[in-house]
């Protein structure tokens, strides 16, 4: 019979797949609802800054959407403004978790637009916001949200 003194002072040997195993357990351990605000955040922030440089030179934004961007089928003019004000509303939204899934939606037409004609050389980058949008879309904005507040105190399921 092994005694316990025996065995509790004997080092464990190094294994890659048991250290492999314990951060892989690590990793599982990292609630979604915290991966699903840093997206949040991460889109809100980069919008915001967008938008923020569109509304600090305005004319020069008519001037880009006229002549550099150039989208089809919509005016310039009325182009810059759907494009800022969807920038504006969706980063406000997406960080408070309000109405998450249609804002990251519409976030994501914008980035698919911002692929097809203006930038479509710059596919690593919208890919990854394309990511953390396609995220939200399909987790929504996670229990740190108003969408979950909202679903918490209004839609109880009993």
């Amino acid at each position: 019979m092994t005694s316990i003194s025996t065995t509790v002072g004997r080092p464990r040997p190094f294994s890659p797949l048991a250290l492999a195993a314990a951060v892989v357990s690590l990793c599982e351990r990292i609630p979604l609802s915290f991966v699903q605000l840093a997206a949040r955040v991460a889109i809100a922030h980069l919008f915001w800054n967008s938008a923020q440089s569109k509304l600090a030179s305005w004319p020069v934004t008519i001037q880009l959407f006229a002549m550099e961007y150039r989208v089809p089928l919509i005016p310039s003019d009325t182009a810059a403004v759907l494009a800022t004000v969807t920038e504006l509303g969706g980063a406000c939204l997406l960080l408070i978790g309000l109405i998450t899934r249609f804002a990251a939606l519409a976030l994501l037409g914008v980035v698919a637009v911002i692929q097809l004609f203006v930038f479509p050389g710059h596919w690593g980058e919208h890919l990854l916001w394309a990511s953390l949008l396609l995220l939200i879309v399909a987790r929504g904005g996670g229990t740190i949200s108003l969408d979950s507040l909202i679903q918490r105190l209004f839609f109880k399921a009993d």
